[in-house]
């Protein structure tokens, strides 16, 4: 498989998946869903979802064919403060009781280099859809995992994007508070043991 086809392998978010497309899991513990946000120019504050679930779904020879699809529990936010996550998740910011996930879905690719793309999805927050483009890098691929049994694929990439809260109104402090927000993802994922 060329590098190009891995790359888009790799970062599989075009259409949704066809039959000939093989399903990959997700291995959450080797994947952050990580934000940052600028504090009043003072600092940067980091935060992190816990919990997810998704469908990845990868065509290695016909890449164009891959899909993926993530559903995130806003009520996993964690940025190190208890008594911040509970204002963010607070009708302030992500209302977490009226809006409880919040969902990205793969629609385009392009790619840019021989390890990297930009992908393009729709993504939900507060119930709100945007478009959003993921500057993604294509860290490796390994046939086997030396740590599983049987025989099994892994892939890996990591993906970043910066968006405005303010698109998905969620604007409070704006623009004492930054509008902008970095989001980086990092992700494994496992083949079918064969």
């Amino acid at each position: 498989m060329t590098r190009i086809a891995s790359l888009l392998a790799g970062a599989s978010m075009l259409i949704p998946a066809t039959a000939s497309a093989v399903d990959y899991t997700i291995d959450q513990s080797h994947t952050h869903i990580l934000f940052f946000v600028e504090h009043f120019g003072l600092s940067s504050i980091q935060g992190e979802f816990l919990e997810f679930d998704g469908t990845f779904s990868l065509d290695v020879d016909s890449p164009e064919n891959s899909a993926i699809a993530v559903t995130i529990d806003v009520a996993s936010l964690d940025s190190g403060h208890d008594g911040r996550d509970e204002h963010f998740l607070s009708a302030d910011f992500f209302d977490a009781e009226t809006f409880p996930t919040v969902t990205f879905t793969s629609t385009d690719v392009t790619v840019t280099g021989d390890n990297t793309a930009e992908v393009m999805g729709d993504l939900t927050i507060r119930d709100v859809t945007q478009p959003v483009t993921l500057d993604v890098t294509l860290n490796g691929m390994l046939d086997d995992h030396p740590f599983t049994d049987g025989t099994q694929p892994y892939v890996g990439f990591t993906a970043t994007t910066t968006i405005l809260r303010s698109d998905f109104g969620i604007d409070m402090f704006v623009p004492a508070g930054s509008d902008e927000v970095e989001i980086r993802i990092e992700m494994e994922a496992v083949g079918p043991t064969a």
